[in-house]
């Protein structure tokens, strides 16, 4: 991260993106693609439908080179010794291949979906990845009472008692990488993680992103960090001959995340939004989502807003915007689509 734009080389990674009611169409097929493309990983999520762990295990099996990472796990759905335990897992039968992309989600999800408590994501997420990393390390049995995990637990049966994985990690440094978006969680993601996974990140607000992670990367005690850590970010690429109607196809997107998730008030994405100046626009698509009007939410997205994020329309164009991309902290580029339209948005990310 540390390198400048001029020799820094971007890797690649392919997004599967959430199932709908049911598999991505194409996902398989856009994996083996981007396996034999030399692509560097390839990604799979979860909300409140599929879980990211199953497909990328059963995929990952028909590839030899890429990195398998989850984009991401939410930290809700599982204890950390079960994650540790996934993590171990796919790592062993991937030949050392798993990248544990990790996020605390939204209160409405980790309360409405999985029945635990929200408060306190950035101390709970600290917590967590240090129960996640003791076990990987195994080197003693785990014994750890903090404020969110109690293992063994106390009280109970009281038969409890300080257990190591009967596994051997193939590896003991599995690389952790953190999907954040507010400053203090962008931050945690450079102290204590290996990598940060950005939404809706934007090229202006890189200097924001690089400050954030700095004062994260002073905190973790390692010298020269920034060189080895990674920044991960989707990038939207959207081709086509009509810039409009190219937009068209990011602003429902937009909608959902600005208007739709989370409470008024409770909402990160609307934060995000915010942050790059367009708060207005962001409490208008509020008021019209949460009214309903889904499609009046996405049309009053401007075409500016969505170019912020998203590359939009010819491909001269696209390849013109590309450079500021490039000259970002991101170190891999994750794009999605059909498995036919890799190989070109490769050649547009390699420049």
């Amino acid at each position: 991260m540390g390198n400048s734009s001029a020799s820094k080389e971007i890797k690649l990674g392919y997004n599967t993106g959430y199932w709908g009611s049911g598999p991505p169409h194409g996902a398989l097929e856009g994996i083996k693609e981007a396996d034999r493309l030399g692509f560097d990983s390839v990604w799979t999520a979860e909300a409140y439908g599929s879980d990211a762990l199953t497909p990328l295990a059963w995929w990952g099996a028909q590839t030899q080179n890429v990195r398998l990472g989850t984009g991401i796990i939410q930290m809700s759905a599982r204890t950390p010794s079960a994650t540790a335990m996934a993590a171990m897992t796919i790592d062993h039968l991937s030949n050392g291949r798993f990248i544990l992309g990790l996020g605390a989600s939204g209160p409405q999800v980790v309360e409405g979906w999985y029945g635990q408590p929200y408060p306190k994501p950035l101390a709970r997420t600290r917590e967590y990845v240090e129960v996640v990393r003791s076990i990987l390390k195994r080197d003693k049995p785990i014994d750890h009472h903090g404020d969110f995990y109690d293992i063994p637990l106390r009280g109970g049966s009281g038969l409890g008692k300080p257990l190591k994985s009967t596994v051997h990690p193939l590896r003991k440094d599995i690389p952790i990488f953190l999907g954040a978006e507010g400053p203090k969680n962008v931050a945690l993601a450079g102290e204590i993680c290996d990598g940060w996974l950005p939404l809706f990140f934007s090229p202006k607000e890189d200097a924001f992103y690089r400050k954030c992670l700095n004062e994260g990367f002073a905190k973790s005690g390692e010298a020269n960090k920034s060189d080895r850590f990674e920044v991960a970010s989707g990038v939207m690429i959207i081709p086509g001959d009509d810039v409009e109607a190219c937009a068209n196809f990011v602003r429902p997107f937009l909608a959902l995340y600005a208007g739709g998730m989370g409470a008024r008030g409770a909402n990160f994405h609307f934060e995000v939004f915010a942050r790059m100046g367009y708060e207005d626009v962001a409490l208008k698509v509020q008021d019209l989502y949460l009214a309903g009007k889904k499609e009046e939410a996405a049309a009053s997205i401007p075409l500016a807003m969505v170019e912020d994020v998203a590359l939009v329309g010819p491909m001269a164009k696209i390849k013109d915007e590309m450079a500021k991309w490039r000259e970002t902290c991101i170190t891999t580029f994750l794009i999605s689509g059909p498995p036919q339209v890799l190989e070109t948005y490769a050649e547009l990310v390699a420049g």
